[in-house]
């Protein structure tokens, strides 16, 4: 029988294949980013807006030293969710992600889809391509050369099916159209959690960014038990391994919200993920539902968390909640 052996849950931000230098490029273009900023209560707001109602003890979080203290964190638990992963000698790792309208757009934007062809392409494209040049290092940034990566096909395939029977309607992608390949919330794992382990995947993208049609935490903790249902009942005597990726908050950092997220996570029911101020769950903290979908999945399991790094970059508090927690 299958049984799923470990879960990890990873910040995905570019900001983690980045040194400091980089993150104070990025937040040069905060006041300008395409995806909107929000305060703490949710509210939309501008840059200058945050800048003027921060706390002047943020100067201490956006010291050079502390920036860098935060990198060598990030790093350190970036190894450590490899380590993890390459023990669990996983047979499939299924990978719950989000995108950024770097596959699905207004044309076609469903709430679920999985990918079921014999590869997932990766290349070089929209944040995975070289940015906020000369500060970073092409040993830490997402890889310039385009690559597939082996797919559980038939597997992926039995999921789809799986899922329909269980009360939810995924689409699903057989192939990508030409010139196009997975969103940075898959290539960050392929790229610092997987560089060398050839293990076949089952890519799980859920809509958390964009109305109206943005999938509920509720319904994405459901998601994620129904996946778990799903590998119970394959026959295969095989090892499973689930990833999530996404969050904390950002591009306004939260750590009140944050930690108290994490707290749902170690031992939270469906109800504590439904009781989610959807108000809050804007822009990237979107992506705390790619969280509750793990959460369900590895409901039962013990969670360690591995570590929370707030990676301020700014005066006006924007950055990423960066965090890292294993099951098993």
């Amino acid at each position: 029988m299958a049984k799923i052996v470990l879960g990890i849950g990873s910040s995905h931000s570019p900001a983690l294949l980045m040194e400091p230098p980089a993150w104070r490029a990025r937040a040069a273009t905060d006041d300008r980013t395409l995806f909107a900023l929000h305060d703490h209560s949710g509210a939309r707001v501008q840059f200058d807006d945050l800048l003027a109602a921060a706390d002047r003890a943020l100067a201490d979080e956006i010291t050079d030293e502390k920036m860098q203290e935060r990198h060598e964190a990030n790093q350190r638990a970036i190894a450590e969710t490899k380590r993890l992963l390459s023990e669990a000698a996983a047979d499939v790792v299924i990978i719950i992600g989000d995108d950024h309208k770097e596959v699905f757009k207004d044309d076609n934007m469903p709430a679920l889809s999985i990918f079921w062809g014999e590869a997932l392409p990766y290349k070089p494209q929209g944040i995975m391509k070289w940015k906020y040049d000369p500060t970073l290092k092409q040993e830490l940034w997402y890889g310039q050369e385009d690559i597939d990566y082996p797919v559980a096909s038939d597997l992926a395939h039995r999921l789809i099916g799986d899922l329909i029977a269980d009360g939810f309607d995924p689409a699903h992608q057989k192939y990508m159209p030409e010139g196009q390949a997975m969103s940075h919330s898959f290539g960050y794992v392929f790229r610092r959690m997987m560089p060398d382990i050839a293990v076949p995947t089952i890519p799980v993208s859920i809509n958390t960014y964009y109305p109206p049609n943005n999938m509920p935490p509720a319904r994405a903790y459901r998601l994620g038990e129904a996946i778990r249902r799903a590998v119970e009942t394959w026959s295969e005597d095989i090892r499973v391994a689930i990833l999530a990726t996404g969050g904390l908050s950002h591009f306004v950092v939260d750590e009140e919200f944050d930690r108290a997220f994490i707290e749902i996570l170690r031992s939270g029911s469906v109800e504590d993920h439904a009781n989610l101020p959807l108000e809050k769950l804007q822009s990237g903290n979107s992506e705390f539902r790619c969280w509750s979908a793990l959460a369900g999945a590895v409901s039962g399991m013990e969670m360690e968390l591995i570590d929370y790094i707030p990676c301020y970059r700014s005066l006006a508090g924007t950055g990423c909640g960066m965090t890292f927690a294993v099951w098993r």
